[in-house]
This record gives C-alpha cells, sequence and structure tokens, in this order.
C-alpha cells in the first residue's frame, strides 16, 4: 500500500552557489559514504550529484509530510544498487519499501519518492 510520494525540483546553479559559498554545505547534506562518492566526480557531475541527493532528501521528507527540518540530512542516505540505480535507506522508517527516481538536466535536479508498506 502507497503511504506517501514526494517530488522535488532544485535549480543546480542554486547547488553550485551553495557549494562554492560553503565548504560545509556537502558535509551537511551528504553522508560520509555519500561523499565518498562525490569525491570520485568531476566539478560539473558534482553539482549534479549533490542536487540530485538534496531534491531526493526533500522528496522524501515531503513523502512522510514532516518536511526537512524534522528529519536530518543525515538520516536520509542515497547509494547506488548492483545495477546503479538509486537506493534510499533512512533512519527510523525501515518498515517502507522506498522507491526513489532521480533525474537531471542541464538545469535542474528533480526526484521523485513512494513509500510503500506490504
Amino acid at each position: 500500500m502507497i503511504k506517501g510520494i514526494g517530488i522535488d525540483l532544485i535549480e543546480l546553479d542554486r547547488i553550485n552557489q551553495s557549494i562554492k559559498r560553503s565548504s560545509r554545505f556537502v558535509q551537511r547534506i551528504l553522508t560520509p559514504l555519500e561523499q565518498e562518492r562525490y569525491r570520485q566526480l568531476n566539478e560539473k557531475r558534482q553539482t549534479e550529484f549533490v542536487a540530485g541527493r538534496f531534491a531526493a532528501k526533500e522528496a522524501f521528507a515531503k513523502a512522510v509530510g514532516t518536511g526537512i527540518g524534522t528529519l536530518s540530512f543525515q538520516d536520509i542516505e542515497i547509494l547506488p544498487s548492483e545495477l546503479g540505480a538509486p537506493m534510499m535507506r533512512v533512519k527510523g522508517y525501515e518498515e517502507y519499501k522506498i522507491w526513489v527516481s532521480i533525474s537531471h538536466s542541464t538545469t535542474q535536479a528533480i526526484a521523485q519518492v513512494v513509500l510503500e508498506t506490504t
């Protein structure tokens, strides 16, 4: 049964400016494992990576109905599956099956999250 859906859209320029303005921005948004993947990318892909994760984490917060203020970005982790698809794990929400999709264009990133219980 579907328990919630969320979607978020973010401008890549906004994320790029935040990265350049504060070295702590990436540390605030990405978990340590996500940061390891981030450091392996070139600058353009880094911006897309952070923007996609930011949008997905915001979409999750919308799906559960709390907003990101109640959750921490550090409680939400998105790593690739064996096939490369994003897989989301969230502390305190282990009972949910979480479906996540992330995409980006040259100017924006978008993510959608669906929460399901069995």
